[in-house]
């Protein structure tokens, strides 16, 4: 009897530890976070991305709550450049890979692997992600802007459902614009950010 009920219990604990991945990649959020942290983009400053020639790590002391999520800066200025406007320096799609977006499922992107096109940030998966985009970057974004919508539903954590978050950074000068709570999300429709050329992208990109 007892070798019978450890058996069982080893298959169950077996089962257990297989289903755990998959509950992890189902625990996904609006804004890409760091799972033990919390902070958006992996503490990453998200303006850094388009002033220096690589992206820089922020700090705590520099901090502002957007999207119900901290982000961290390098800099005092450069906070308050991305509260003016944060949708422009923001990864799309909250950072969600573009390349499994525009293939219809959802990934966290890296911030390691990332791509400033017509001034936008992206951020991928995987290497091989990345190279498929440039293949044929129109078509990626045109697809992941239909995709987005239909996959927001699935998504948990703050920012989710597109209310505005329930509180505000006391880091954030008295200046800084309302939150509203809007995913930083491509615009939809066959225009959502193609840009002439990628001359203007400045094409920044690590193998991470």
């Amino acid at each position: 009897m007892m070798r019978h009920f450890g058996k069982r219990g080893l298959t169950i604990a077996v089962a257990l530890l297989l289903a755990l991945p998959a509950l992890g990649d189902s625990l996904v959020t609006t804004t890409v976070t760091d799972p033990l942290t919390g902070v958006a983009i992996d503490g990453y400053d998200a303006v850094s991305y388009f002033t220096d020639p690589e992206p820089q790590p922020g700090k705590s002391d520099f901090e502002y709550m957007w999207q119900g999520v901290p982000w961290y800066f390098e800099s005092a200025a450069n906070r308050d450049v991305f509260l003016r406007n944060p949708e422009v320096y923001a990864p799309q799609f909250g950072g969600h890979c573009v390349t499994s977006l525009s293939r219809g499922y959802l990934s966290d992107g890296k911030p390691r692997l990332y791509l400033v096109r017509a001034l936008k940030l992206y951020f991928f998966y995987s290497t091989a992600n990345r190279d498929a985009f440039q293949l044929s970057p129109e078509e990626a974004l045109k697809a992941a802007a239909e995709n987005w919508p239909k996959l927001l539903p699935s998504l948990v954590g703050p920012g989710a459902t597109g209310a505005p978050p329930s509180s505000s950074s006391a880091e954030a000068p008295s200046s800084a614009p309302p939150d509203t709570g809007v995913p930083a999300v491509a615009p939809a429709g066959p225009a959502a950010n193609l840009g002439a050329s990628d001359s203007s992208s400045g094409e920044s990109a690590s193998n991470g």
